[in-house]
């Protein structure tokens, strides 16, 4: 299971990149990136449920090294998108 996280963390983090390379507005780049971080994150989740023979360190490990990779991505975009959709409309002078 920890190889198969590796790779859907590494994935993850190009698709995050391209993102951040294509997407101008960090708005819409926020909300690409969220969608993008909750794909990945159910795809872990279904890895996590199809291992059967898991003992209590490897759910141990899991919830604690491998899932908060994931959720440490989604806190900081939903950060950026709260930030920017509450940044105030004008010019240089307002910001």
């Amino acid at each position: 299971m920890n190889s198969k996280a590796t790779q859907l963390l590494s994935k993850l983090n190009e698709q995050l990149n391209f993102t951040d390379l294509e997407i101008d507005d960090p708005i819409l780049r926020s909300e690409n990136a969220i969608n993008v971080i909750i794909n990945s994150i159910e795809k872990l989740k279904v890895i996590f449920e199809k291992e059967k023979s898991k003992s209590e360190e490897q759910e141990i490990d899991f919830f604690k090294n491998i899932k908060p990779k994931f959720t440490s991505k989604l806190i900081y975009y939903n950060a950026i998108f709260k930030i920017e959709t509450k940044k105030p409309h004008g010019g240089e002078r307002i910001l």
